[in-house]
């Protein structure tokens, strides 16, 4: 059976494409998720990806993922860097997760230096684009 891999992303991720092109590419969240998926069935791996901009939702998909998924990849985008509830949620169901963020967050602002979701996560990849999916998925095959 194939490992299952949940990946998550949160608030302003549905604005790809429109919103900083200079910072976050000009790939839309529709574009980013048709790669994964190409590279998840390369990998043998299956996904589902989800986006929403509300936190709540985003720890209610955490806990779904206990006994449905394998692994989850996230891309919290801001909420990385305020909610505990994320974390929390991420370190109740104890699943593998690699945090993935667009941009080079310790490039940017100060407050985006600190991610509550880093100290749950096995990696941490970031600055590298989209590509930092694929190099989640790649990484969670092998530890799968």
């Amino acid at each position: 059976m194939a490992k299952r891999v949940l990946v998550l992303n949160g608030p302003n991720l549905n604005m790809l494409g429109i919103r900083e092109p200079k910072t976050y590419g000009s790939q839309t969240l529709a574009d980013i998720e048709q790669m994964i998926a190409t590279e998840a069935a390369a990998l043998g791996l299956t996904v589902e990806c989800r986006q929403t901009n509300r936190e709540g939702e985003l720890c209610d998909w955490i806990q779904q993922a206990l006994g449905q998924s394998d692994a989850i990849i996230i891309n919290a985008g801001g909420y990385s860097h305020t909610s505990i509830a994320i974390a929390d949620a991420l370190r109740a169901v104890a699943l593998p997760v690699v945090e993935v963020h667009l941009s080079n967050i310790y490039a940017r602002e100060a407050f985006r230096h600190h991610s509550y979701i880093s100290a749950v996560a096995v990696g941490v990849i970031c600055g590298l684009g989209a590509t930092g999916y694929k190099l989640a998925l790649r990484a969670l095959a092998e530890k799968l």
